[in-house]
């Protein structure tokens, strides 16, 4: 199954839509955050790429200064790669928000093949790493990484990840899995889904996720135990679901989460306390942010959403240290 039949992460059509334009003979920029300040709203790593045209595809800036991109890609004096500052005036000239500006890096694209090879990285769910010198605009380098690995830029390079930073384990493979793995695939997790049951197995057909037969305490000690790690226990079936709860709240995952009540989850903490599972407390169940959600669908988006809204909140916190 391949990638591109699932929901696209925002990386992936900027990639596909810059190899349509370079194989059509179109001069192309790729547009790179590569430092922020204040409340600029697209994080360092967010990419565009902008057509000789002013056709831009991706966001570097939430739709608040894409339009001035659009006209500096008609400079014809422009270097293969550099920084571009947005200054607090141009921040309140082009709308970005109050005190908020961001430095970019600007590269002409002249071949599709490299990004074809990122493509069929993230295909294949792998994470690479692309790094371009910035004292020599030649020097571009590629090398897999894993998820420790991240963002970086300080003038002389910047190094751009593709690939899935976090992994998603989610246990149970009906209906509400289906929705959380493509949601989970547009924010860029790599996501395993743990189906032990043949009849919900057999008809699992989400593109571009791992789909194992393993029992569920196995999947976490095998797939999420570090910190960039998801586990999303979402069969409604106690003994699948605690089976992985058990080696998933004493290890490192980042955040593990149970379908259910709240009279639900506190039996289930319960349960759990009484055989010895350390760091119960962790759990979040019922998983999600509560927004009144009913069906699948809005279940999931619930899902997902605390994901964002936690590691919005921890980047914050790593930012202020």
């Amino acid at each position: 199954m391949s990638s591109k039949d699932a929901i696209q992460s925002s990386d992936v059509e900027v990639l596909k839509k810059a190899i349509e334009w370079l194989d059509k003979g179109d001069t192309v920029e790729l547009v790179t955050v590569a430092k922020t300040w204040g409340s600029s709203p697209r994080p360092p790593g967010s990419i565009a790429a902008v057509r000789s045209d002013g056709h831009l595809v991706g966001s570097v800036s939430g739709g608040c200064i894409e339009k001035q991109l659009a006209i500096r890609i008609d400079d014809t004096d422009r270097a293969q790669a550099f920084s571009h500052e947005i200054t607090d005036d141009e921040a309140r000239r082009f709308g970005l928000p109050c005190g908020g500006h961001l430095e970019l890096v600007f590269e002409q694209l002249t071949d599709s093949s490299e990004l074809k090879t990122i493509l069929s990285a993230i295909d294949s769910r792998k994470r690479l790493a692309r790094t371009v010198n910035l004292d020599n605009k030649s020097e571009v380098t590629y090398e897999e990484v894993d998820r420790t690995v991240d963002f970086h830029y300080d003038r002389a390079q910047i190094r751009k990840i593709f690939g899935p930073g976090w992994r998603m384990l989610i246990i149970g493979g009906g209906q509400l899995s289906r929705y959380v793995a493509q949601f989970a695939q547009a924010l860029d997790y790599d996501v395993i889904v743990c189906e032990p049951r043949q009849e919900y197995a057999s008809s699992f057909d989400v593109p571009g996720c791992t789909l194992v037969s393993t029992l569920p305490d196995e999947a976490v000690l095998q797939h999420a135990t570090d910190h960039h790690s998801v586990v999303l226990a979402l069969t409604h079936d106690s003994n699948l679901d605690d089976s992985a709860l058990v080696e998933a709240l004493p290890s490192n995952a980042y955040y593990v989460g149970a379908l259910g009540s709240r009279a639900n989850n506190e039996r289930r903490r319960k349960r759990l306390t009484d055989i010895g599972v350390e760091n119960v407390d962790r759990l979040h169940g019922p998983v999600g942010l509560s927004i009144g959600s009913r069906s699948a669908a809005e279940i999931a988006i619930s899902i997902v959403a605390e994901l964002v809204q936690l590691r919005s909140k921890s980047d914050r916190q790593n930012r202020t240290r």
